[in-house]
């Protein structure tokens, strides 16, 4: 990974070449994804569902970002990894925030943090840049917030609304975020927001106009046990493959037909 992606990364906005960002919880799959040659992986809080079994990401600890960001980072040679700060952890205090952050750096080996931001969580980003940890901030749908919010639904339909996301984005990259992270929200907003910034707007559930795209692994090569989000496009179907596999193995050793 070149200490240089950040700017690698604004490169590719200003050229047009899109952005390719993954999750990863484990060394295996950090490593098949990273040798497909995606710009970043995101060791995502969303492991309270798919590691886990969490209903929600809320329960995810620091500890536990910690450990599965060292095992994804153990995996990765040329992908910058970035880590989810979760609930709680850079809520309480700044002081906290900076200690987090600086654990999933220093311990962990993530080259990045991501945070959700809203008005409460805003002066964690500006505090954390000052100290020299990048930031992705994460607008839009932040599910840390999901009952709040009301559910996992899109967000910015209104005037006032689209005004907020669309200033708190500005005012993020003047902070020197390096990336937004924009999550469903209506296809026409992403693109205002992103022709309003310098910094690449990556999307999940945003539409075409973002700068990049990210997906939860699972979903798009067919892991995912529960029905997956409509903006999803998934490019296998390794769940159902991966228990035939199983059926015949197991099928082999009660016929006799394994070991030979």
């Amino acid at each position: 990974m070149s200490v240089s992606f950040t700017r690698k990364l604004k490169d590719q906005k200003q050229k047009g070449e899109k952005i390719v960002m993954l999750t990863a919880y484990d060394y295996l799959t950090a490593r098949l994804i990273d040798e497909s040659g995606v710009d970043l992986i995101l060791v995502g809080d969303s492991l309270g569902h798919l590691f886990s079994g969490y209903k929600t990401t809320l329960p995810v600890t620091i500890d536990e970002m910690i450990y599965h960001t060292k095992a994804v980072t153990r995996g990765v040679t040329k992908a910058a990894v970035v880590a989810d700060m979760p609930f709680m952890s850079y809520h309480i205090s700044i002081e906290s925030a900076k200690q987090n952050a600086g654990r999933l750096m220093q311990e962990a080996g993530a080259h990045a943090v991501k945070i959700e931001i809203n008005s409460a969580t805003y002066p964690v980003a500006p505090a954390l840049i000052q100290i020299g940890i990048p930031v992705i901030a994460h607008l839009g749908l932040t599910p840390q917030s999901v009952y709040q919010l009301g559910g996992y639904r899109e967000q910015a339909k209104t005037e006032k609304e689209v005004e907020q996301l669309t200033n708190l984005a500005i005012k993020l990259e003047k902070d020197g975020c390096f990336a937004i992270l924009l999550e469903q929200v209506p296809s026409e907003i992403a693109k205002v927001i992103a022709e309003s910034i310098s910094i690449p707007v990556i999307g999940i559930g945003a539409g075409p106009h973002c700068d990049g795209q990210v997906l939860v692994t699972h979903d798009v090569v067919g892991l995912t046990p529960d029905r997956v989000p409509q903006f999803v496009k998934q490019y296998d179907t390794l769940g159902t493959r991966f228990k035939s596999a199983v059926q015949a193995f197991s099928k082999d050793v009660k016929t006799g037909h394994f070991p030979k």
